[in-house]
């Protein structure tokens, strides 16, 4: 089984990155609605062990467990089953509804992550679960307005030491994973983005989410000694160099228009994808014997 995708993949990502492009920067910027105050929210509960630094709100809703059996610096607010909470979780919610039932763009599933080479903005789905072993490179190239969103069936887990990292980004740049179940980070993996998971996320010891956003909807945050940052310019991503190009996070900025845009609105920009997609698979379908991916 080869682990390199089809060259089928790389001929729709033009067509992909043109109409992310016709988008525009709006069409990013807004979707996690209050939730983009957050850099760690629970559904069930959130815990941690050893030294955890978060940049930005903390919060838990419905239930009401903050359990800090370690040390969390914090520099935003704690929300524990308020109406803060309760108003991000529904804006969460709402988020991953839209990015998880977008017609699907690129189907990787079968591939790991980081044997697909360097992406460009797109959508990308997994009818089940999604591995990275190594480094996955987005590159935001000549549309630094564009969106990543990742639809990943069930779980997504990145193996130790592995590591995501974004080129060539702008202020409305988006990166978002769409997790229909639960999400592990690694033992010391760099992530980014905004991991949306319909159960729960861990990050194992000393894993980070630099530029982005853990986000349980029903289970819980489980921390280890880690780092999140929704605002990696607003903190010099804590010393580690890394920056979101003003996107807070990948986009946690208002739309330009001022307002969330409409779930309606999302499918229209991302429904494009499907149509891409759907070509492709027939083409890859094609150009891939019986039994292989």
């Amino acid at each position: 089984m080869t682990n390199r995708p089809s060259p089928a993949l790389w001929a729709f990502a033009a067509p992909c990155a043109l109409i992310l492009a016709m988008a525009g920067p709006a069409s990013a910027a807004g979707v996690l609605g209050s939730a983009a105050d957050f850099a760690v929210l629970g559904g069930a509960a959130v815990t941690n062990a050893g030294t955890t630094t978060i940049h930005g709100d903390l919060g838990v809703y419905p239930l009401s467990s903050i359990a800090d059996a370690g040390a969390i610096t914090l520099t935003g607010a704690v929300h524990q089953t308020d109406a803060v909470a309760q108003q991000a979780q529904l804006d969460a919610a709402d988020a991953f509804s839209v990015l998880a039932a977008s017609p699907g763009g690129f189907d990787l599933t079968g591939f790991d992550l980081g044997s697909v080479g360097v992406l460009t903005p797109g959508v990308y789905s997994f009818t089940s679960s999604a591995q990275l072993t190594g480094t996955l490179t987005l590159d935001f190239g000549a549309n630094p307005g564009g969106t990543f969103v990742f639809q990943i069936g069930s779980a997504l887990t990145t193996a130790s030491g592995s590591s995501v990292a974004v080129l060539n980004g702008g202020a409305g740049s988006g990166v978002f994973w769409a997790v229909g179940s639960s999400a592990t980070l690694g033992t010391g993996s760099v992530f980014a983005g905004n991991i949306l998971a319909d159960q729960s996320v861990t990050l194992n010891t000393s894993a980070k989410i630099l530029c982005g956003r853990a986000i349980a909807l029903k289970g819980a945050v489980t921390l280890d000694g880690n780092t999140v940052s929704s605002d990696c310019d607003g903190d010099g991503a804590l010393g580690s160099g890394a920056t979101d190009f003003g996107s807070r996070g990948y986009a946690g900025l208002e739309s330009a228009t001022g307002g969330v845009p409409e779930p309606s609105t999302w499918a229209l920009m991302i429904g494009g994808f499907g149509l891409a997609g759907l070509s492709l698979r027939r083409r890859r379908n094609s150009d891939v014997a019986p039994g292989r991916v």
